[in-house]
Parts: structure tokens; sequence; C-alpha cells
């Protein structure tokens, strides 16, 4: 059955290339399904969406009105190493395509050859007015064209052009994620820089009361257990300023050779401007999935490995080529030229492989087997996408809710501290309490500033 299933086809192709030119062996192409969720939990209705892969996504990061991080963006697309990288692999697969599509047109080359012969004296059927030594000169054109009956170059062609243009996808995948891993590490940056701004603040107001507790104790109105307590908050507030520091300057690092700096001359100013949370657009989830070049990506492997089972089966069938040549020959250099000496050649030649130990079934398996691998990647993909989608909206969601709370507990730790801090000056209680205060209060102003980060990472990756 397998080999009727093989011929019987290829029966036909060969009566129709006849008028119609070569076709393909390949089959149909097959994008397999996924699962598509009816709504995502935490945004409205999803609807099927419509390929947009091409789509323009420059300056997307302008959203966030930020001109440093927009002259970053310049700069990454023009010195990234990893960008060139992803350009150069993209050019290359635009190479390969050329070159398979090479295989579409005739052949042509020039022939020549000049050469003195000296004839072996037992050459066989060498007649005896044959001379010991002779001159040979050939000057002419050779043209050699494979006639495609079983679309083995033009299935060669696709395949190459879906890789193409999945390398195109891979490209604008490479920059799409080295210009969110730039925002996101830019905006983890400015997060360390209001963090700092925090824990500045905070230094100096524990400061203070290092020096209030230290006067109280010098009066003899409180212990220097007070003043050993306020030392231990400076120096604890201290070393979390020298922590956050060296985590900046670590991701000051990461944008330096991302930028294609180096990470020892590069630097970036600190900046505590706020950075707003853009909103969410309406309908995002059902435009969102459409506009990932790692699923056109994905779906253009599954077209090149499918075409390769056409170039697979191809290999059953003789290769049919036309070749002609012609120019001139002669046994003399001097008058090589002229028409006495003109030839020419023409006529078919087929190459047929009889028995090859089932190797070019296992190549016709091979290529089968890409392409279920091919089409497992793509589920794999979409599947992720979805993931990523639904990861980030709940996070915006979730963090939004978590926010609210998080500064009204602030608010109260801040207003707990003050409170507490101007107790202790009228000696009403210990310093103890002002200590338990201090640390609340800035452990949750440090959460807002961490949460507000983590809501704006989570964007990045969403819009």
């Amino acid at each position: 059955m397998a080999k009727h299933s093989l011929l019987w086809p290829s029966s036909l192709c060969l009566i129709a290339s006849l008028g119609l030119g070569a076709c393909s062996l390949a089959p149909e192409l097959k994008v397999p399904k996924t699962p598509e969720p009816g709504q995502f939990h935490t945004q409205g209705p999803w609807t099927v969406a419509t390929p947009d892969d091409q789509a323009s996504r420059e300056g997307w990061w302008r959203i966030y009105k930020d001109p440093q991080l927009d002259a970053m963006q310049q700069q990454l697309l023009s010195n990234n190493p990893d960008l060139s990288a992803a350009l150069a692999h993209y050019l290359q697969a635009q190479g390969f395509v050329a070159q398979a599509r090479s295989g579409l047109f005739p052949k042509i080359e020039a022939i020549g050859s000049g050469q003195r012969i000296r004839q072996s004296d037992t050459r066989p059927l060498r007649s005896a007015t044959s001379p010991n030594v002779y001159d040979s000169a050939t000057l002419g054109v050779e043209v050699d064209y494979e006639v495609d009956l079983w679309g083995r170059v033009r299935d060669t062609v696709a395949a190459g052009v879906s890789e193409a243009q999945a390398s195109q996808a891979d490209l604008a995948s490479v920059r799409l994620s080295l210009q969110a891993q730039l925002t996101d590490n830019y905006i983890h940056l400015r997060g360390l820089d209001w963090q700092n701004q925090l824990l500045s603040e905070t230094r100096d107001a524990y400061t203070k009361a290092l020096s209030l507790t230290e006067g109280l104790h010098g009066g003899g109105i409180v212990s220097g257990l007070d003043v050993a307590r306020a030392r231990t908050q400076l120096s604890s507030v201290k070393s979390q300023l020298s922590q956050n520091r060296v985590q900046r300057a670590l991701i000051e690092h990461a944008i330096a050779a991302m930028l294609g700096e180096s990470a020892s001359t590069y630097s970036i100013a600190a900046n505590t401007a706020p950075i707003a949370l853009p909103n969410v657009p309406t309908g995002l989830p059902s435009t969102l999935l459409q506009r990932r070049p790692d699923i056109a990506a994905a779906e253009r492997r599954i077209a090149a490995a499918n075409s390769r089972i056409g170039v697979a089966k191809a290999a059953w069938f003789p290769a049919i080529t036309l070749s002609a040549q012609g120019g001139y020959q002669s046994d003399e250099f001097a008058n090589l030229l002229t028409a006495p000496n003109l030839f020419w050649v023409i006529g078919p030649s087929m190459v047929a492989t009889l028995f090859d130990g089932g190797a070019r079934q296992a190549q016709v398996d091979i290529a089968k087997a890409a392409t279920d691998e091919a089409a497992a990647k793509y589920r794999s993909v979409v599947l992720g996408a979805f993931e990523q989608v639904e990861n980030n909206l709940s996070t915006i969601a979730g963090l939004d809710n978590a926010l609210v709370d998080q500064r009204d507990a602030a608010a109260a730790a801040q207003y707990s501290e003050d409170l507490s801090l101007a107790r202790y000056r009228q000696g009403a209680v210990a310093y103890l309490d002002v200590v338990t205060a201090q640390v609340a209060s800035l452990e949750a102003r440090r959460s807002v500033l961490e949460l507000q980060t983590q809501q704006l990472s989570a964007n990045v990756g969403l819009i």
C-alpha cells in the first residue's frame, strides 16, 4: 500500500506537469488547533484574533513618557550585539532562499581548455594513424536545467521562504524581548531610586532621632539603652541603603551591556520622578496574541517542515536534466574560432536510484517527524502566550488592589511613627515603641514602592 500511495499520485503529477509544470508532493499544510478561551479571568471577552504579527511596534515604550528611556532604546537598536546577531541570522536565511531559488533557472557555464596531449602507445582502440602528440582546444558554453517535475526545487524554495519568514519573526522577537528587558531593567532601576530616596530621608530622620536620644541621655532623662536602639535603627537603614546601591549598580551594569557600553564607564543618573502606570487598552486580550512574532515564527516553521516532506518524497523519482553544450573544438589553437570547428551537444539525462537500503524512506520519515515536532512546539508557544497574558493581567489587577491597601497601611504606619516619636519627646512612652513604629513605617512605605515597581514590570510584559 505504501508503494502504490507514492506511485499513483506521482503518475498524475507527471501527466499534469507536461502541460502545467511541476507539482508538489508536500502534504496539505495543517496548523494544529489550540484551546481558545472565551475570555481571560481578569479581562473582558476574548475574540478570535486575525494574524497581525507584522503590525508596527515602533516606540511602544514611549507610553511611559520618559525621555531617558527613549534615548536608551534608540541606542539599544544600534549597538546591541544580540540584536546584530539576530539580524545576521535573518540575512543568512534570505541568502539560503536566494540560493534555493536559483535552482528554478538554468545554469549557464563557460567552458574552455587548452591542452597538449601525448597518447599512450597501448591506448585501447588507438588507430595506427593517430599522432603520438597533439593539441586540443575547446571554447564554448554549457547550459544545464533540472526539470522540476516532482516539485523538489519548488518545495526547497518554499521551505527556505518559510524559514526566512520565521527568522524575520525571530528577529522581531529578539528586538521586542531586548526592548522589554531594557524597559524592565530601567523600571527596576527607577524603583531602586525611589527606595534610595526613601532610605536617605529615613536615614536623616533616624539621625535626628539619635541626636534627640543622646541629648535626653546626656540630661539623665533616658537610659543608654535608648541611645543604643536609636543607633541600631540608624545603622540598619544605612545598611539597607548600601545594599540598594549595590543592586542598582548591578542593574546599571546590565543596561550598559545591553547598550553596547562598558560597565566600567557607563552610569545613569538617579531619577526619582514618578512613572505613571499606563491604562490597559480596551480589547487587549483579543489583539495581543496576534501581534506576537514568536507565534508567527512557530507557525512558519511548521510550513517549512511540511515543504521538506515534499522534498524527501521527490527523491523517490528520477531527476531529469536538460543539457546543451556548444562552441569550438580543434587540434589547432591558431584557427580555433572558425566555422569548421563548431560543435554542439543537446539532450536530456535521467538519474534514478534503484536501491538505497531504505535511505529515502528514512528521509521521508524524518521530515514527517520534524513536522510533528514543529507542530508540537507551535502549540507550546501558543499555550505559553496565553499563560503569559493571563499572568500579566492577573498581576496588574491583583497588585492594583494590593497597592491601595498598602498605601493605607503606609499612611497609618507613618502616623503611628510620628505619634510615638512625639509621645517619646514628652516622656509618655519608651523608645522601644518608637523603634517598633519606625520599623513598621519603613517596611510599609518600601512595600508601596516595591508594589509599584512590580506593577509597572507586569505592565511592560503586557504592553
